[in-house]
């Protein structure tokens, strides 16, 4: 279904994701809106992990919507407001995507519509 490359004459990659993933024809394409971590009655877990938890949860409900899954993600764009956020961030995304990992990019920006937001997450699927 994917093929996922990783060239050897470039630098592995630096944590679990692939440098990209080809997505075979006749595939359709998901491409979900950035979630960030907001719960149906505006809940928002001050942890980044469960931001990330949350986030993820999201996109996952979207993806069902269209008979998908996370494992048919095969490019994630995150967003977090600092650095010493990446870990907690990369931890929840390690346990939930397995070897090997979708295409990602993770950023450090300076905030997002609500301060309480810490961890943004939009995906592309394949299915």
């Amino acid at each position: 279904m994917f093929k996922f490359l990783t060239p050897k004459t470039i630098k592995p990659p630096f944590a679990r994701y692939s440098h990209g993933v080809e997505v075979a024809p006749g595939k359709r394409l998901v491409l979900c809106s950035g979630q960030v971590a907001i719960t149906p009655d505006d809940h928002i877990p001050e942890d980044v992990g469960a931001q990330t938890v949350l986030c993820f949860r999201n996109i996952a409900a979207i993806l069902g919507e269209a008979d998908l899954t996370l494992n048919d993600v095969v490019r994630i764009n995150a967003f977090v407001t600092e650095r010493a956020y990446l870990q907690a961030y990369m931890e929840v995304r390690n346990r939930l995507f397995s070897d090997p990992a979708p295409a990602s990019t993770l950023m450090i920006v300076t905030g997002f519509a609500r301060p309480e937001f810490k961890v943004e997450v939009e995906v592309i699927a394949a299915g």
